[in-house]
């Protein structure tokens, strides 16, 4: 319909006028004007005389275009008009050649039957939805009266609701109450038939504790032994060196110590020594005994690791953010420098039989207390050191021969 209304404002009365004088019209014009008088209700009368009878008043022929009923067609007209429209040389384009006037009824004509061919199908859909939605409305009035009946009654069962709430409630709070209560008697029965047998156990207690102040004395000497001087030999000399050398030398000066006491478990416990392996430690007795030196020692580590599994384990259990470091990487003195005064963890690996004397002094441990914090000197520097510094050194050499004050 905006295409046939677009066509028919492109007219004008002179443009109707022109066509209508046409005393000898090219025949395509005809054809348009038979299709204009088949639109108007003309049934035989098609000629060119009848047409410019048509078009005798311009502005009155225009008008009646516009105002062309699109909507009510009858089917004869279509019938009619049903060739005229389908024929190849029917197109805007041709009759502009021929006369612009005709161009655009010819394009009035074909906008205006598609127009009707559309809203005969569309109509009775638009009445269908036209009574849906008056059902809708009727059927919404009446959810409305329903809707208005469920909220009171949902206000009434929400008021019900509420006070089975309170009552539950209530009810709950008694029986924790008496929850508490009935416990409070459980434990106060347990505790006077607990105490009732307490007296033998702590009496079994107070021997076993007298006997261990004196065992204590032999267990921290081999054990504080172990840390000190094992570290560096394999199992069969350690074996021998703490089972058959001290514990002999302990027993011929009669030192008391626990019988079968074992330095690997008064250094740590079973539960330690599984953190130890989740940390990446081998589960084999060697490396156990190592990881009890390293956390039990007052000195810092060295670490003759070949394989590369003492490093791992330090690893995982220090974390990523431990720093790592060789001496011959250049700067390592400010890495060394940084790690004290942070506090942080320190593994000097791959280091070799000479380690650079600049380290001396944070080897020998040679700290000086200055407020609250201890230093040290590296280099010309007095470097601050935080409390939870931390140094481990590791070499890949598998039989290092280090200097006597290295050693020690």
């Amino acid at each position: 319909m905006k295409a046939a209304e677009d066509a028919v404002a492109c007219l004008d009365v002179k443009a109707i006028q022109e066509l209508k004088s046409l005393a000898n019209p090219p025949p395509d014009c005809v054809v348009v004007t038979k299709a204009c008088l088949i639109l108007k209700g003309e049934k035989k009368n098609h000629g060119w005389p009848n047409a410019q009878k048509m078009m005798n008043n311009p502005k009155a022929f225009l008008e009646s275009v516009q105002k062309y009923d699109g909507n009510n067609i009858a089917d004869w007209i279509l019938k009619d008009l049903d060739p005229i429209i389908n024929h190849e040389s029917f197109t805007f384009e041709n009759m502009l050649k021929k006369s612009s006037a005709a161009a655009n009824l010819c394009k009035w004509v074909i906008n205006i039957v598609i127009y009707n061919s559309i809203y005969k199908k569309v109509k009775p859909l638009m009445e269908s939805s036209e009574a849906a939605e008056k059902l809708a409305n009727e059927k919404g009035a009446e959810l409305a009266i329903v809707l208005e009946k469920v909220r009171v009654i949902v206000e009434k069962v929400d008021a019900l609701k509420k006070m089975l709430e309170e009552a539950v409630a209530k009810k709950q709070a008694v029986e924790d109450d008496a929850g508490k209560l009935q416990l409070n008697l459980s434990l106060a029965n347990r505790l006077v038939n607990g105490l009732a047998d307490e007296n033998v156990r702590w009496t079994a207690n107070v021997k076993m504790f007298e006997l261990e102040k004196l065992t204590m004395i032999g267990n921290a000497l081999v054990s504080a032994a172990f840390v000190s001087y094992i570290g560096p030999f394999n199992s069969v000399f350690r074996q021998d060196l703490w089972k058959e050398q001290w514990i002999g030398d302990m027993t011929a000066k009669a030192i008391p110590f626990t019988e079968g006491v074992d330095p690997l478990n008064v250094l740590s416990t079973d539960a330690i020594q599984a953190v130890w392996k989740t940390e990446g430690l081998p589960a084999d007795r060697v490396s156990l005994e190592n990881a009890s030196i390293v956390t039990a020692c007052s000195r810092y580590p060295l670490l003759i690791d070949p394989q590369l599994q003492g490093i791992k384990w330090i690893k995982g259990k220090e974390g990523s953010e431990m720093m790592v470091i060789t001496l011959s990487q250049d700067k390592w003195q400010k890495r060394v420098e940084h790690a004290l005064s942070n506090g942080m963890v320190l593994m000097i690996e791959s280091i070799g039989e000479h380690i650079d004397p600049l380290l001396d002094p944070l080897l020998s441990r040679q700290f000086v207390k200055k407020g609250k914090n201890f230093s040290v000197k590296i280099g010309s520097e007095d470097i601050e050191m935080m409390p939870n510094f931390k140094l481990f050194l590791q070499t890949k050499l598998i039989n290092p021969h280090y200097k006597p004050e290295t050693a020690a």
